[in-house]
Parts: C-alpha cells; sequence; structure tokens
C-alpha cells in the first residue's frame, strides 16, 4: 500500500496518459462544499483534514509552491495557532543557500516544489480544473454550479474502478471521472489510509472531498475576502441606483408635469 501511495504522485492530477474513446465523457457529481455561494465559507476542520491527506499522501511527490507554511495560520483557513504552525513546518527541511545545506522549515518558508519533474505543482489545480459546463459550451451550469475545480479532484481520486489494462507497455488504470475512462496514475487512496484525530469518516469518498476542499482553499485563500468584497460592492452600487433615480425623478419632476 506504501508503494501505490509513492507511486500516486507520479503523474498530475488528471493529467495521466489516457486512453480516448468516443462517448466517454468524465462522470462529474455536484458536491456541496461548505464554501459554495455567496455567503459560503470553508469549514476549519475540513481543512484541517485535507491537509493531513495532503500532507501524508500527495506531499511524498507533489508540491505547494505557491502556498506558505505561514498561511496555515491565515482567518479563512485551517485555523492552526502559531505554534502549530511552527511545529508543522518544523516537520520538513529545506535547502538554505546561506548556510549551504538543508536546515528545518519555518513558517515564512513555502511548502516547497514538486520532489518529481512528472507530478506537478498542485497550489492552483483546483482552479486550472473544471467539473462542470454548460449546455452547447455556453457555460450556464457553472452560474448555478461553479466551475467544478474541487468536484473534479473529489470524484478523480474516488472514481478508480479497479480495472487495470496494459496499452503501449504502459498499465492503465480505469477512472470513471477521468476523460477516455483510463489513466496511468494509480489509486492514491484506500479506505481507512488517514487516521484523522478527532475520529471522521476515513473512507476514500470522504478523504476525496476533504483533500479537494484543501486544494481550493491553496488555490484560492482569499475567497472569503473577495466574497465579503463582492457584497459591499454590490450593496454600495444597489443604493447608488437608488438613490440615482430618486435624484433623477425629484430633479425632472416639474417638467414631466402634465398640465
Amino acid at each position: 500500500m506504501f508503494t501505490r501511495t509513492l507511486l500516486s504522485a507520479v503523474l498530475a492530477l488528471g493529467l495521466g496518459t489516457a486512453s480516448y474513446g468516443e462517448g466517454n465523457k468524465p462522470k462529474i457529481d455536484d458536491i456541496a462544499f461548505s464554501f459554495e455561494g455567496v455567503f459560503g465559507k470553508f469549514e476549519e476542520a475540513q481543512l484541517q483534514r485535507g491537509l493531513q491527506v495532503f500532507t501524508e499522501v500527495c506531499a511524498a511527490c507533489h508540491g505547494l509552491n505557491l502556498l506558505y507554511y505561514r498561511n496555515l495560520g491565515d482567518e479563512g483557513g485551517p485555523g492552526m495557532a502559531e505554534d502549530q504552525v511552527k511545529a508543522y513546518a518544523a516537520q520538513f527541511e529545506v535547502f538554505d543557500p546561506e548556510i549551504d545545506d538543508y536546515r528545518p522549515a519555518i513558517p515564512p518558508d513555502n511548502f516547497g516544489s514538486s520532489s518529481m519533474a512528472t507530478a506537478p505543482d498542485l497550489s492552483l489545480m483546483a482552479k486550472a480544473r473544471k467539473g462542470f459546463s454548460g449546455p452547447y459550451g455556453l457555460g450556464l451550469n457553472q452560474l448555478f454550479r461553479g466551475l467544478g475545480g474541487p468536484e473534479y479532484i473529489a470524484a478523480f481520486l474516488s472514481s478508480y474502478t479497479g480495472e487495470e489494462k496494459e496499452e503501449a507497455g504502459m498499465l492503465l488504470y480505469e477512472n470513471t471521472a477521468f476523460y477516455g475512462g483510463w489513466t496511468s496514475m494509480p489509486p492514491p487512496l484506500f479506505d481507512e489510509q488517514v487516521e484523522f484525530e478527532p475520529a471522521h469518516k476515513n473512507t476514500v469518498e470522504s478523504m476525496s472531498e476533504d483533500v479537494a476542499a484543501f486544494l481550493m482553499w491553496t488555490a484560492e485563500p482569499k475567497l472569503m475576502q473577495r466574497k465579503q468584497a463582492g457584497l459591499v460592492a454590490v450593496l454600495f452600487l444597489s443604493f447608488l441606483a437608488v438613490m440615482l433615480y430618486l435624484t433623477n425623478k425629484k430633479i425632472w419632476a416639474k417638467a414631466k408635469r402634465k398640465d
């Protein structure tokens, strides 16, 4: 199982070699993530579980080069205390050119690049993928269901059927969420692979959703602030529109009055 976990990160998430076939479209189900919608926000406990899944499963090969350890304590994120962030960072080593040697990581350091050339950085993966599209390519479904990046990640991680085949000297794995149905990335998760504290459901589907939510946060850590700013802007523009309407009505009232 440990070997499979390491192999799981060899290729890009959803970018493995696939055997494309007509009519074999990805099967992506909508998930009611807590951060969706105008008033949605990230669930702190879920982000912490997602971080744990990433650390124990994905980080063997994949990096988060755009995320810094200190971000784990930011508002709207996993909500880790300063001492927890320091302790988490200290588990890893980074190369420091000033001492020309490796040292324990500290909060200002980033998570680092992927350790394998074929394993892409996952910092923006939730924004780089989409799970839904509207009819005739208009993207109308995205207005109601979002882009579906996290749904795609969760579906990809949990949609292996267990079927395998060899093609052109490469072992492929059937995955109903991957376009074409077959990918060269082995199944990365299995039930009860990660033990959470406090205890929480740790099926493949549940862990897939947790790490998908975490990767959505890494892709857009200021999502909550952006929503708040957008809401304030909409309210202000609505108030301004009403005031302009009333002002216009008052100014032109005499001119429009019929004798």
